[in-house]
Parts: C-alpha cells; sequence; structure tokens
C-alpha cells in the first residue's frame, strides 16, 4: 500500500474522533445554539451552588451525614438533572409562576428519593429531618437563585427565545411592547413579520424593525418563536397558506380580555381544540386548602415578629405621644367591612394635615387622586414612619388579622372605601369575590409606583389564575419586593 493510500486510510479512520474547531462548530450549530449553552451553564451553575449551600446548611443545623459526605456532590448533580428533565434550563417557555411549581415538584421528588435511600442505609431522625430540611433550603435558595441568574441573563441580552410578531396591527404592537416591558416571559421579540396583508400597519409606533415578508423570514436563521396574534391570523397565514409557517415554535396569542392565562390546558375535542379553564379559587375545597396554608404560616411568623413589632411600636411612642397602634377600616370579602391593624406611622392629627396639603398644592392634589399616595406626604412621622412604610414593617400587626381569617396571606390589597369607589361596580364585586390579603401581585411589582388601572389589571390577573403556586410565587417575591423598598411610599 501507498504512503498516500495509507494517509488517506488512517484519515478516514481518525477524523470522526477530531473536534472540529470553533468556528466549524458555530455554523453547523442551530440557532440559538450558543446562547442555550451559555443559559444552562448559568443556570446549571446557580442551582448547583444553591444545592450545596443547601445540603451543608441542612448538614450544620442537624449534624445530617445521611452519605458519607457525597451529599454535596450527589444532591447538587441530581437537583441540576432533574431541574433540566422538566424544561427549567431551556431559556424559554414557563413563566416564573410555572417555573416555581415544576422546581417544587423536582425538590419534593428528590427529596423523597433521598429519603427512600437513606432508609436503606439505616436511616435515623436526624438524617430525616436534615434531608426534609435541606429540601426546604433547596427550594427556597434555588428560587432566589434563579432570580438572580435570571435577572444576570435578561441584562445580557440572552433570555427569552429570539421571537418574531406576525402581523403589525394595533393586537401586534400592544403584544410587542408587553413583551419588551416584561423580559421574564421568555420571549424576546426582535421584530415584526408582515402577515398576508402586507401592511407595514402600525408597527412604526414601536422601536422594533420590519423582517420583511415571511418569504424573507425563511431566509433567515435568527428566528426561534413566531407569535401570530389570533386563531384567525394562524388560519390565514398556516393553515390555509401553502404550507405551514417556517419557524420551530408558534404560539398563538389569542388576545381575550381577562381570560385566565396560567393554569390552561388543551383538550382534543374530536376535529377540535379545547381551552380547560380552571376555577380552583372558587371551590370551597381550595379556600379551605388556602386558609391551613395562611394558618401555617402567619402563626409561626407573628410570633417570629413580636419582638420587632414591640421595638417599633416603642420607637412611635418616643418620637410622638400617643398608641402606637391604629386600626383601619377596609373593605373585606364580600363586602364586609373590617378593621385592620397597623403600627402608626403618621402623626395624630394625620387627615388635618392632609387636607390643608392637597389644598394648597394642586400637583400634590392631582398625584392623590390616581395613585392615593403622595411622594412627599406632610402626614408620615420624621425618620421612623418612612423607615417602616418603605420595609413594610408598619403592615406586621396585619399578620393577626390573617390568624383571625379576615386577611389571607396573599390576595388583593384591601382598600379604604375611598380608595375602593375609584373602581367601576363590576371590578369591585369581583374583587368581593375572594378574600383580601397582607400582600398581593401589586405589591410585588409595581406597588406605588403602579396608578388604579395597573392595580386593577394586577388584581384581575390574580383573580382569574389564582392558584396555591401562584400564592407561593407572591410570597417569596414579597421578601426582595420588601428589602428593596422600590415603589413603596
Amino acid at each position: 500500500m501507498s504512503t498516500s493510500a495509507a494517509k488517506s486510510q488512517m484519515d478516514a479512520v481518525v477524523r470522526p474522533f477530531i473536534v472540529p474547531d470553533r468556528q466549524a462548530l458555530a455554523a453547523r450549530a442551530p440557532p440559538g445554539f450558543a446562547r442555550r449553552l451559555k443559559v444552562i451553564a448559568v443556570l446549571a451553575a446557580t442551582d448547583a451552588a444553591a444545592a450545596a449551600v443547601a445540603v451543608l446548611a441542612g448538614s450544620v443545623l442537624t449534624g445530617m451525614d445521611c452519605f458519607g459526605g457525597w451529599d454535596v456532590v450527589a444532591m447538587p448533580v441530581l437537583a441540576c438533572v432533574a431541574f433540566a428533565a422538566v424544561g427549567l434550563y431551556d431559556g424559554y417557555g414557563p413563566g416564573p409562576a410555572e417555573r416555581l411549581r415544576l422546581r417544587t415538584r423536582c425538590v419534593f421528588a428528590l427529596t423523597m428519593g433521598c429519603l427512600v435511600f437513606s432508609a436503606g442505609l439505616g436511616a435515623t431522625s436526624a438524617s430525616v429531618a436534615g434531608l426534609a430540611l435541606t429540601g426546604l433550603l433547596l427550594l427556597v435558595a434555588g428560587f432566589y437563585a434563579e432570580v438572580a441568574a435570571r435577572t444576570f441573563l435578561i441584562r445580557r441580552g440572552l433570555w427569552g427565545g429570539r421571537t418574531a410578531i406576525l402581523g403589525t396591527d394595533a393586537c401586534g404592537v400592544v403584544l410587542a411592547d408587553t413583551l419588551l416591558s416584561q423580559p421574564e416571559l421568555g420571549l424576546k421579540p426582535i421584530g415584526f413579520v408582515l402577515d398576508a396583508s402586507g401592511d407595514p400597519g402600525e408597527a412604526a409606533r414601536t422601536r422594533l424593525p420590519i423582517l420583511g415578508s415571511i418569504g424573507d423570514a425563511t431566509q433567515r436563521d435568527d428566528i426561534e418563536v413566531a407569535v401570530v396574534c389570533s386563531c384567525t391570523e394562524l388560519v390565514l397565514n398556516d393553515l390555509a397558506g401553502s404550507g405551514p409557517l417556517p419557524f420551530p415554535r408558534v404560539v398563538v396569542a389569542q388576545q381575550t380580555q381577562d381570560l385566565q392565562s396560567l393554569w390552561i390546558q388543551t383538550r382534543t375535542l374530536g376535529s377540535g381544540l379545547g381551552l380547560e379553564l380552571r376555577r380552583d379559587l372558587y371551590r370551597h375545597r381550595n379556600r379551605r386548602i388556602k386558609r391551613i396554608v395562611d394558618l401555617m404560616l402567619a402563626w409561626p411568623a407573628l410570633l417570629i415578629a413580636a419582638p420587632v413589632i414591640a421595638a417599633v411600636a416603642v420607637t412611635i411612642r418616643i418620637v410622638d405621644p400617643g398608641p402606637a397602634f391604629f386600626t383601619h377600616q377596609r373593605v373585606g370579602r364580600q363586602g364586609r367591612l373590617i378593621q385592620v391593624l397597623k403600627l402608626r406611622s403618621m402623626y395624630g392629627d394625620a387627615e388635618h394635615r392632609l387636607r390643608d396639603h392637597l389644598a394648597a398644592d394642586p400637583e400634590a392634589r392631582s398625584e392623590w387622586q390616581r395613585y392615593f399616595k403622595l411622594t412627599r406626604d406632610p402626614r408620615i412621622l420624621p425618620g421612623i414612619g418612612h423607615f417602616i412604610r418603605r420595609t413594610s414593617l408598619d403592615e406586621l400587626p396585619q399578620l393577626w388579622n390573617v390568624v383571625r381569617g379576615e386577611l389571607s396571606l396573599v390576595g388583593p390589597r384591601p382598600f379604604p372605601s375611598y380608595h375602593y369607589e375609584g373602581f367601576d361596580a363590576p371590578f369591585q364585586a369581583l374583587r368581593q369575590s375572594v378574600p383580601p390579603g397582607l400582600t398581593g401581585l401589586w405589591q410585588v411589582s409595581s406597588r406605588s409606583n403602579g396608578d388604579l388601572s395597573v392595580q386593577k389589571n394586577q388584581d384581575k390577573f390574580y383573580i382569574h389564575n389564582w392558584s396555591i403556586w401562584l400564592d407561593l410565587y407572591i410570597l417569596l417575591e414579597t421578601i426582595p419586593a420588601v428589602i428593596g423598598g422600590s415603589g413603596a411610599r
């Protein structure tokens, strides 16, 4: 055999095992491949770190050593595998509340598996307690680790599938604005694709470019998701066309005002499609579960908060003599009036000070009519008043209202009558159908930065989409919202 022939034969054997250079890999990689690798690396690294911290903390607090020190290695690996299996590392798909549900189920399954395994090794009460505590710490630490990782990825433009919006009408423009303002949803709009009409429409109102027609978009390799604004548009551009839309994934954004959008399941109805909407909040059984969760969390929280409440009460008495606590009448479930307990953050003659201030300052009067809050409120006690309002410490006594059943931990905030009357009658009736809450969706997103329309939209979203998972998500989000003090007045 000649030297050249032998070399060729050797190349044929060796070539499959040679790693191609980076440029060759990039050329053959599917769209978004490099981005997804970075997303996976960041999310897996934060989850592994959170799992390691949970194992170490559980070991220190309970003296657990279930698997001979291998816990700190095995738990992070198993957790990352489980999270990857349910799609938490895609950077696209489930929203934050749904991601929490999937994460909780994975942690529960992982904890139960470890308990079964440790039972075979002769589990002790300490090891069982340690695994249970580790699972709880993994859930909480993993949640906040993911929030931090998602924020990091959003700031670097890596979070969310690159999304084209099909159609440039008013609906498409509104949808683009929504996706741009809420990057955590996992859809990153990059432009508009002209639909069958080919009309540029209202796209000039946004800062997104027009990517051309559907045929032009076919030539691009950077579109991972296409969003169609209605089922009608899907029929016109996909089902009735020459073939399916040339995008890896197509999302139909059916614009139906106030329709439930979380926890919807699809159902095949012969040749048709059905959407199953859950109405859990209105079932007596689920209201009872919500009440049990409230009591399980409110009693320990009240006991832990009692020394803080006492210290703040003493400080208030020093700054401004008078009662440290006061009750404020609010509208509760089914329109019943409830007395909400608060630490006093205002002067004793607060109402008189407010009337004089609004009468003398037109800008303050306009701000009050829009938000029922003031940026510079003359009623607030100096120092301590601003501090407890910014940190929401003034609302800690309302844990007692939760224990009494007048409030839930999570729900639409109970408003005074004057605030309540700023809404229309149908929304007032909707609000009265659910128990008000100590915290809510408005508090963890807009807080005082949201006017009446924002409050209305967020409360309606919560009521229409309620579940225990959404409550758990809001409770976890409340802690950084309170610590950050964003929007508090």
